[in-house]
């Protein structure tokens, strides 16, 4: 096992552009399905040695029969990577990790660690073509130095990362919490190391484009955030996000042409090839279902994983900001249809609220989130989630989308007219955690939220704008059809992405 937590290298910003591809069903939109990142995008673990309290568990599985390499990366809630290790699998294998035996026990994969001295099964394979020499993963470890992770523990409890050593601390890393908060990636990689993705060579020499993993994961003793309820509830549990390489296949350090407007892990790329990743983007449009019917009743939390502000090259006092960023619009309908409204107001007033981390765990009943104001106790919530973009993700335009906070409508007009508004919308992932009692049993329930778009839809106006809808539009006509009426003047939706 391999682990360090934390090296920041140089890498600057400049995106070429790319030419389009069909290959592997060349998509913005992404399933469960195997896949080349998977994306747990909010853990919780309760550190206390003597309770067994709330932690996070998830699984990952190798569905070809040929030997895998999965390379775990913690994150704070403010974006900040903390701690890598490696998952070695062989072919058709599947591991459980616990994060609580991680940040509590300094154990990985007990009782004996996630090596490839694990011996492999008898429809397997001994070797994989994309892998690099030296492995390196013969020790990988099951246990981790109890050094690293009281400093690990610090910096999800607190946000001061202080690891001691040549790898340089950080004070102002993540949020304080009672409880260990975060996210992780999980990518499939060519070696065993102990770099992060914030490392230029991560994407040179590391990372692979095969869609081979699968995972999910289960939340266990969660309870309402911020509701007062101090229930446990048992369990939740859902698939992890998982991130297709499109097109997919190749040695690490691969440059293949992609029809992505941008990827993943657009903002970490390296200076000298910014479309080096493949892995698709997602979406910023969500909408949630809820029921908040008070302490004694269901409740849900809503869970954001959200695409932080800051790159390879920032500051540590720079991860401030991606504790407090700003969220597009969140509507909320009661079962009446009422609405209830917060957004940014304007063009250029994208600092009000609701304003979110990048990883954190809300209650529809706080502050975040537009209050009731009738009888009905659910409905359905509206979350543009973007973070009104960000010029330094990438050099790619938003393409006919809403105006960017530094662009007004119409700036950049490229050959045949589409209009170019300015920066991408962020990437961001919703899930919804309902909590319920029946009886003497205590129930949760944990699912995706509905994504009204993918990663290529342009970024969406406030609905004081334009009316709320799917980002393609309503009334779409594809060439050769008209409305069931024989009209087309309220063809005004698109079906197709936007050209990157």
């Amino acid at each position: 096992m391999k682990w360090l937590p934390l090296l920041l290298l140089v890498a600057t910003s400049a995106f070429g552009a790319s030419p389009t591809s069909n290959n592997n069903d060349d998509t913005c939109d992404v399933r469960v399905g195997p896949a080349a990142t998977l994306l747990l995008p909010y853990f919780e673990v309760d550190l206390s040695p003597t309770t067994a309290g709330q932690t996070t568990l998830f699984t990952i599985t190798n569905v070809t029969r040929y030997p895998q390499i999965a390379h775990v990366t913690l994150w704070t809630d403010w974006a900040f990577p903390v701690m890598t290790f490696n998952i070695f699998l062989t072919g058709y294998d599947v591991q459980g990790i616990n994060l609580a035996d991680v940040l509590i026990r300094g154990l990985v994969g007990p009782p004996s660690g996630t090596s490839s001295a694990t011996t492999a099964g008898s429809l397997s394979t001994s070797s994989n073509p994309n892998h690099r020499s030296p492995l390196d993963c013969s020790n990988v470890p099951g246990n981790v130095p109890q050094s690293i992770i009281a400093a690990v523990r610090t910096a999800l409890t607190t946000g001061v990362f202080n690891p001691g050593g040549e790898v340089k601390g950080c004070s102002t890393a993540g949020g304080v919490h009672a409880h260990a908060i975060g996210y992780a990636t999980i990518d499939l990689v060519a070696s065993c190391t102990n770099r992060m993705p914030l490392d230029p060579l991560y994407y040179s020499t590391d990372l692979l484009f095969d869609n081979v993993l699968i995972g999910d994961y289960q939340q266990l003793g969660a309870h309402p955030s911020g509701t007062g309820s101090a229930i446990p509830y048992d369990a939740g549990g859902n698939p992890l996000v998982h991130i297709r390489a499109v097109p997919e296949g190749g040695g690490a350090g691969s440059l293949v042409g992609t029809a992505l407007p941008y990827t993943f892990y657009d903002r970490y790329t390296p200076a000298a090839h910014r479309t080096i990743d493949r892995r698709q983007p997602l979406p910023a449009l969500y909408a949630a279902r809820y029921v908040q019917g008070g302490t004694g009743a269901f409740a849900t939390n809503v869970n954001l994983w959200r695409e932080a502000d800051t790159g390879p090259t920032s500051s540590c006092a720079s991860y401030v900001n991606n504790g407090d960023m700003v969220i597009g619009e969140i509507i909320r309908f009661d079962e009446h249809e009422n609405p209830s409204t917060l957004s940014c107001f304007g063009y250029f007033a994208c600092g009000g609220p609701p304003r979110f981390p990048a990883a954190m765990a809300v209650n529809t009943a706080s502050y975040g989130f537009p209050q009731l104001f009738g009888p009905d106790v659910s409905g359905w919530i509206y979350i543009n989630a973007s973070n009104c973009g960000n010029t330094s993700y990438s050099v790619t335009t938003d393409v006919g989308g809403a105006p960017g906070p530094t662009n007004r409508p119409g700036n950049l007009a490229p050959a045949g007219g589409t209009t170019v508004y300015g920066p991408r919308p962020s990437q961001n992932w919703v899930t919804v955690s309902m909590f319920g009692n029946l009886g003497k049993n205590s129930l949760a329930a944990e699912f995706d939220a509905a994504s009204l778009g993918n990663g290529c839809s342009p970024a969406a106006f406030l609905s004081m704008s334009r009316p709320i809808a799917p980002a393609g539009g309503v009334f779409v006509c594809p060439p050769g059809t008209t409305l069931t009426n024989g009209t087309t003047t309220q063809c005004t939706g698109t079906n197709g992405n936007p050209v990157p």
